[in-house]
């Protein structure tokens, strides 16, 4: 265990993932998180001396700097939706990369999306477009990763599709013709924890992560249901009428589409053709097929017991 590893937002959904990946492969890590307490239930993961846990938020460059005293490497988890996204995911993912180089980090790896784009439409996008921008500035050889849509056991993806098609006979659907690629948690935390290990392979590069899936909106909702038992009638909403509700209510708290959201829906959310892919790593990804059963078992009636003869 020489090598010590900061994960800035370690205990977040694929934190986790990411944590875990670099324990197994033997690292020494430092889980930092402007609450470390919520990253706790990572302890189990680890062996003695192997986890570490600071406080940190990635728009103070005080608490940034400490957290990578005496690291090697860093991963930066940190994205949020709404107003902070800008100072979050541009300006702080800036700092954090300006702190990696000051102090000097072998390996520096940035968790971005697919879509990102300083020219985007939406919010979301521009942020995460600049974002990687003022990482390559900082830090040249960082290496960065375009997750399309992640899914895994604790998603607020799959799972609130889920949970609004078990509860309603008619689900709405928005943007149903917009294509995803989903990809695993555990994919994507393998590829983080691939890319901290071999910089000369992987640094200065981006990598756009996709599952073996290309699903649309609609297509997903409805494997969904079949996947849990449910006949909930399917219903487009047109195009014009999602825009109009999203700029009408998008604005208030638990509206069912924001805004930036809508517009992030007017672009397929799948891996480009000919940019680097999740085989670089030398990674078979894994179907939501394969790993969704397992969970959504969950939204049945009378869950695995529900199935009928």
């Amino acid at each position: 265990m020489t090598h010590l590893v900061t994960v800035f937002g370690g205990g977040g959904f694929v934190g986790r993932y990411v944590v875990e990946a670099l324990l197994r492969a033997g690292h020494r890590v430092r889980v930092a998180e402007r609450h470390p307490k919520n990253a706790y239930h990572l302890k189990a993961q680890a062996n003695l001396g192997q986890l570490q846990f600071l406080a940190a938020d990635v728009t103070r460059p005080e608490t940034v700097a400490r957290a990578l005293q005496g690291a090697t490497a860093a991963i930066n988890l940190v994205g949020v939706f709404g107003s902070q996204m800008d100072a979050v995911q541009r300006e702080g993912a800036g700092i954090v990369a300006q702190a990696a180089s000051a102090a000097g980090l072998s390996a520096f790896v940035h968790m971005s999306a697919i879509g990102a784009d300083p020219e985007s439409a939406s919010a979301y996008g521009r942020s995460k477009g600049a974002g990687e921008q003022a990482v390559l500035t900082a830090f040249p050889n960082a290496t960065i990763l375009r997750p399309s849509i992640i899914f895994g056991r604790e998603d607020q993806f799959v799972n609130r599709f889920a949970s609004l098609i078990r509860m309603a006979p008619v689900m709405p659907v928005i943007g149903g013709k917009t294509k995803f690629q989903p990809v695993h948690v555990g994919d994507v935390a393998r590829a983080a924890a691939a890319a901290v290990a071999e910089p000369g392979r992987f640094g200065g590069e981006t990598f756009e992560l996709g599952g073996p899936q290309i699903l649309s909106m609609r297509e997903l909702n409805e494997w969904i249901a079949k996947t849990i038992g449910v006949n909930t009638l399917m219903i487009d909403v047109p195009d014009a009428v999602a825009g109009a509700m999203a700029t009408a209510t998008g604005w208030l708290p638990g509206a069912p589409i924001t805004r930036d959201q809508w517009l992030m829906l007017q672009k397929d959310n799948i891996v480009a053709e000919g940019a680097a892919g999740i085989g670089a790593f030398g990674i078979a990804p894994i179907s939501l097929d394969m790993a969704a059963r397992g969970w959504l078992v969950l939204y049945k009636n009378h869950g695995r017991f529900g199935a009928k003869a």
